[in-house]
């Protein structure tokens, strides 16, 4: 018989729940080790820290010595399209993934056979604090190849013991059938394609008393409690959020506990995770909610110190109901490049999407449509009733009004047919840039 999820915090390292003193420790140890690393095997980026004044590890005597080191990001990445920052022989690279590239060239990645193994390694960790236990039967359907996200899920899930259907997306009256079928009890998705399969199970005739689903593994966007809320009533789950960079190594950076879904679990032994301000790059204290860095701590082929990953959260290291020591990110808000400036006001997809979900009469499909008609920019907003017989100019004067008071501008909105905005089968177009 299949197995099941539990709410008891079983933990897959014992590095998870330790004392953070030996961690810290482990993390200065192996940050001498990457900064030796980089020196020795990754040219353009050892120059950065010549000039910053580190010339080998011994200068690295506390984890506060980081803030000296220089950043990397995503441009340096491209900059040496596609192999120029490897730190190993090309041979010794076994995998290669990339991001999607949908603002310019892919950023290319490269895995040593240790690389994989610890990404593995990493996803069992996520997966099993996630509640997935050995037997329950995983659901991928997040897309298989240079994406991350198929691959990081099948690997984690083999790991633990679990029997992983490699369905990958697309075909997604498919999906209702084989989840119904094949009893799955864990759906990796991106949390958007989770609502298009929620719909497609609705339109098989089945609800979620008719599957074996328990828990929903979601990642790959920015989303929000009201989204969570949205796919746990809709699938009868529990949605957990999981986070990570194909920089880093894919998913597998950080998640949630099912135990508080509270904040998400960083495995600092193989990631220094810092908050600095966008703007200056200076490190800000715990609890500022401003852009994260990290650096990897035990990755061969690529190892990047103090990368910038344009994403926007916080950090906690407040003890978790879980047990696990490990520090947390304790909000994702977004990416810096997805921030809008709309008449001097800054705005976040997230944010509106967390009003407008908040919204009973407001169905789960919005997007934002982003215009200049002269010279400044203007947003609009198309999102469809969850019920159609709905008072529409009713629904729309209030989504107004409680846009422009939370936001401080005024945000027109559309109330269109069902099944109008366009649905994905990954990362969902949340907003539409028409300037």
């Amino acid at each position: 018989m299949p197995g099941s999820a539990s709410s008891e915090a079983a933990v897959w390292n014992p590095v998870e729940t330790g004392p953070r003193e030996r961690l810290r420790e482990l993390q200065l140890e192996r940050l001498r080790a990457t900064v030796e690393r980089t020196i020795s095997s990754q040219p353009p980026l050892a120059s950065r820290l010549t000039e910053a004044g580190v010339s080998g590890s011994r200068e690295i005597s506390s984890l506060d010595d980081v803030a000296r080191l220089p950043f990397s990001r995503k441009s340096d990445l491209r900059e040496h399209y596609p192999f120029g920052l490897l730190a190993v022989p090309p041979e010794q690279v076994v995998r290669v993934h990339a991001s999607s590239g949908s603002h310019g060239k892919p950023t290319i990645v490269g895995y040593t056979r240790a690389d994989l193994d610890a990404w593995s390694e990493l996803m069992a960790r996520c997966m099993t604090m996630a509640g997935v236990r050995p037997g329950m039967i995983v659901h991928n359907a997040n897309g298989y190849g240079l994406f991350t996200g198929g691959l990081g899920f099948h690997y984690g899930g083999e790991r633990i013991g679990a029997t992983v259907i490699p369905v990958s997306g697309g075909f997604t009256a498919r999906q209702a059938m084989l989840l119904a079928d094949l009893g799955g009890q864990v759906l990796c998705a991106t949390p958007s394609y989770a609502l298009v399969i929620a719909q497609a199970v609705r339109d098989a005739g089945l609800d979620p008393d008719d599957l074996a689903l328990q828990l929903g593994l979601f990642g790959g966007e920015p989303w929000t409690d009201e989204m969570r809320t949205e796919l746990d009533r809709e699938l009868g789950i529990s949605a957990v959020s999981f986070y990570g960079l194909s920089e880093m190594c894919g998913p597998g950076v950080a998640a949630e506990c099912l135990q508080a879904r509270d904040g998400l679990h960083v495995q600092e032994d193989h990631f220094l995770a810092e908050v600095v301000d966008p703007e200056t790059g200076e490190p800000l204290p715990e609890g500022a909610d401003v852009e994260l860095v990290f650096t990897t701590l035990l990755k061969e082929a690529q190892p990047l110190i103090r990368y910038r990953t344009g994403d926007i959260g916080s950090l906690t290291t407040e003890p978790c109901t879980c047990g696990r020591t490990l520090a947390r990110i304790a909000a994702l808000r977004g990416r810096l490049d997805d921030m809008l400036i709309v008449r001097g006001v800054n705005l976040f997809p997230s944010t509106v999407e967390a009003l407008l979900l908040g919204v009973e009469e407001v169905g789960p499909h919005y997007r934002l449509i982003v215009e200049r008609p002269a010279q400044m920019d203007e947003v609009r907003v198309e999102c469809e009733p969850a019920d159609p017989g709905i008072d529409r100019a009713a629904l729309t004067e209030r989504l107004e009004v409680l846009l422009r008071d939370h936001t401080g501008i005024r945000i027109p909105v559309t109330i269109v047919e069902p099944g109008s905005v366009p649905r994905s089968e990954g990362k969902a177009v949340r907003v539409v840039d028409r300037r």
